[in-house]
């Protein structure tokens, strides 16, 4: 049992870590002319960019990981 409830959590881990970085790929565009009219950040808007998609690519790969990784379990 301890084993099955390891595998469900893992299966929706990995689902809300996929969800929350395709969130941050919508949520980024959205949120960025506020940042831009704050001036001490004008000069870092191309790393600021940068930043946030790079940790959303990476919600998603370790997301997917944890999902490939289940279902090659289950095989």
């Amino acid at each position: 049992m301890a084993s099955e409830l390891k595998s469900k959590l893992q299966l929706a881990w990995g689902v809300l870590l996929v969800m929350a970085g395709v969130g941050l790929c919508f949520r980024i565009p959205q949120v960025m002319p506020q940042i831009r009219q704050i001036e001490s950040f004008t000069g870092a808007i191309p790393f600021i960019y940068f930043c946030l998609y790079f940790v959303a690519i990476f919600l998603i790969a370790g997301g997917a990981r944890k999902l490939v990784v289940h279902y090659r379990k289950k095989r």
